[in-house]
């Protein structure tokens, strides 16, 4: 028999309910970093006019658009970051807010790129910004709220760096070896990819503008050349204890042409893989969208969910994090409903109400089955218990489906007794 005729588009998701799961930790855990550092959350529209992406994103992002007019005749695009969006509400709203502002938005994106792994033409990313803050600190608060995130996903020392960089240096380097001002963005594009370049490419590129591979290698590996904001990102890094997870790098310049100053990127220690996160400073973002009516400082960073699941899993005890975390979350339901005896079907149905009601969750077979049948969806549906309601209701039964154990009650304190029961443990959740 043939196969279905339709599937989802190259680099698009289905998200089925297990798949489902593994994105609502991610972004569990994303939100609950955030509120803890002190960050609100916002969201902005995943369509926009192309105009504001053409504006100062630059790059390979205007070629990555997924573009088109709209039936009213508008050119519109499909987001594909989220902080010009965010550069566009700020500049219209930031009257009614206190600065410094902390703001994070988990938003879908869209990029027309070759999927591979780590990266697909649909994907969602976790935003976190700072405006209102020109000073360092706001750098160093954002790269402890990057640091923080990877430990609350279960990573440790030694399996990430935050590699820290100064896009400052590289101005004051272009200028000190003749570059224009309107050539740098094209020469900061060759560093970006120093690493990843063919060497015959990448000096052929270079020579354009009088250097050498070996010059600006010379000038990276200098630890002289930082600047002066690094040094007090770092400074305030190791009195949080963080020190030990950052280093300057300064070949990380960041792709998009809105940054300005301070640039940093999450790598696995071992690189084997593109960037978990990343970001810097942008200060004249927001007045270039405004057209010069709104000039504020602003900072932030990025984090997508495609690598930071594919480090997750390749990562022992981040990955079993997860699945303890998904053996607790995932089950449709806490407590399913055996009715062993249909003439007690009203009874069950009102139990069910009765426990939902009470903010369990609780479920039922919708047709009458065989015990055994009922039995095995109880196992199927994550729930650790099977409440039966037999013949000898208001008698019930409920059965710890870990150990297989059980233990008695009656209807009339099915829901205190239940509540009680639900917050022990009933043994190991991981075999």
């Amino acid at each position: 028999m043939a196969g279905p005729t339709f599937q989802a588009l190259p680099g698009f998701r289905d998200f089925t309910p297990s798949e489902c799961a593994v994105r609502n930790y991610l972004f569990e855990t994303w939100r609950g970093v955030a509120r803890r550092c002190g960050y609100v959350e916002y969201e902005t529209p995943v369509l926009e006019d192309t105009g504001l992406y053409l504006k100062k994103s630059g790059g390979e992002l205007s070629s990555q658009l997924f573009r088109f007019e709209d039936q009213g005749g508008r050119d519109v695009t499909l987001r594909p970051e989220v902080t010009a969006s965010l550069a566009r509400l700020i500049a219209q709203h930031q009257r009614d807010f206190p600065k410094p502002l902390k703001w994070f938005e988990i938003g879908q994106c869209f990029r027309y790129e070759k999927p591979q792994k780590g990266r697909g033409r649909e994907f969602h990313q976790f935003n976190v910004d700072i405006f209102g803050e020109a000073g360092p600190a706001a750098d160093a608060e954002l790269i402890a709220l990057a640091i923080e995130t990877m430990l609350a996903f279960g990573f440790e020392a030694g399996d990430f760096v935050v590699r820290v960089s100064d896009r400052m240096a590289w101005i004051d380097f272009a200028a000190a070896n003749g570059i224009a001002e309107e050539s740098i963005p094209e020469f900061l594009g060759i560093i970006d990819k120093i690493e990843r370049e063919k060497p015959e490419v990448l000096a052929q590129k270079l020579a354009a503008f009088s250097l050498t591979p070996e010059g600006v290698r010379a000038f990276i590996a200098d630890p002289a050349n930082a600047s002066a904001a690094y040094l007090a990102i770092r400074e305030d890094l190791a009195a949080r204890g963080f020190a030990d997870f950052v280093e300057l790098d300064l070949s990380i310049v960041r792709g998009l042409a809105y940054y300005t100053g301070v640039v940093f990127e999450v790598f696995d220690s071992k690189k084997s893989m593109r960037a978990v996160a990343g970001g810097g400073r942008y200060d004249t973002l927001i007045s270039t969208i405004s057209e010069g009516a709104v000039d504020l400082p602003a900072t932030g960073f990025a984090m997508g969910d495609y690598v930071i699941r594919n480090l997750i899993e390749e990562t022992a005890h981040a990955a079993m994090q997860m699945e303890v975390w998904l053996q607790r979350n995932s089950a449709a339901c806490d407590v399913f409903v055996v009715v062993a005896d249909d003439s007690k079907r009203a009874e069950s149905l009102k139990l069910v109400t009765d426990l939902r009601r009470a903010g369990i969750s609780a479920d039922l077979p919708l047709a009458p089955a065989k015990v055994g049948k009922q039995f095995q969806r109880a196992e199927q549906s994550g729930a650790r218990f099977a409440l039966v309601v037999g013949a000898e209701y208001p008698e019930l039964k409920l059965k710890i489906l870990a150990s297989r154990t059980e233990e008695t009650g009656t209807a009339e304190n099915a829901v205190e007794w239940i509540t009680d029961r639900i917050h022990q443990p009933d043994g190991p959740l991981l075999a």
